[in-house]
């Protein structure tokens, strides 16, 4: 079974939010050139990113490959139970896919080696 750390030499967006990969990879020509992730130009620009999906019982966390064509799910974990709090707290209840906040991201680049 994978664990993040087979993930480490991914090159992960760490800023990319699920909203803003779907403005770059389903509504071409819909985002600045100059912003932080300039507009996809084929298939081959790929990004790694993770989200929080929120769906379920509990949150899942999952690291997604995305490219013009598909999004992939490359791994899914449970969030852990000491992170329900902070992710509650930025979320309440709500049910969807969101953006990792900073301490989720904190404990994912420790998991991936990144400091």
């Amino acid at each position: 079974m994978a664990s993040l750390k087979d993930f480490s030499l991914y090159d992960i967006s760490w800023n990319l939010s699920p909203e803003h990969a779907v403005t770059m990879y389903l509504e071409w020509g819909n985002n600045d050139w100059h912003a932080e992730y300039p507009p996809v130009r084929s298939k081959d620009d790929v990004s790694y990113y993770f989200v929080v999906d929120s769906w379920g019982a509990s949150p899942i966390v999952r690291l997604v490959r995305r490219n013009s064509e598909s999004a992939e799910d490359l791994i899914s974990v449970p969030l852990p139970e000491a992170l329900l709090p902070d992710y509650q707290a930025a979320h309440g209840s709500w049910r969807g896919i969101s953006e990792p906040t900073p301490a989720i991201k904190d404990w994912l680049r420790q998991e991936l080696g990144h400091h």
